[in-house]
């Protein structure tokens, strides 16, 4: 199986864990919200918005593209905080964890 491919899983899985957790049935933001300059657009979108609205779909134009993936990618420890501080579930948190954890290793080792 290519990078590609792999990739293209673990967004699926992400998918599924986030909305599995509850954090996927949200407003688009609006369009200037993505012209925001600050990681993870932290002053224009949550967090999950951020990753269902950017870091998903962007991925996702790679893998269609067959692009060249970032040199780093280290997103995890972000929502890790992020699920701490809003209290959810621990086996929902753990399953969104990981499932960043598996995107973050596929675009970091290639």
């Amino acid at each position: 199986m290519s990078v590609h491919q792999s990739l293209a899983k673990a967004l699926l899985e992400l998918e599924a864990a986030m909305k599995a957790a509850d954090l996927w049935r949200m407003p688009t933001p609006e369009p200037q919200a993505f012209e925001s300059r600050e990681p993870f657009c932290v002053d224009t979108m949550s967090l999950p918005q951020w990753i269902r609205f950017v870091f998903i779909a962007r991925l996702n134009a790679l893998v269609d593209a067959g692009a060249p993936m970032p040199a780093k990618c280290e997103v995890a420890p972000a929502m890790a905080a992020y699920l701490q501080q809003e209290k959810k579930r621990a086996s929902d948190q753990l399953l969104v964890v990981q499932a960043v954890e598996r995107v973050d290793t596929l675009v970091t080792e290639n």
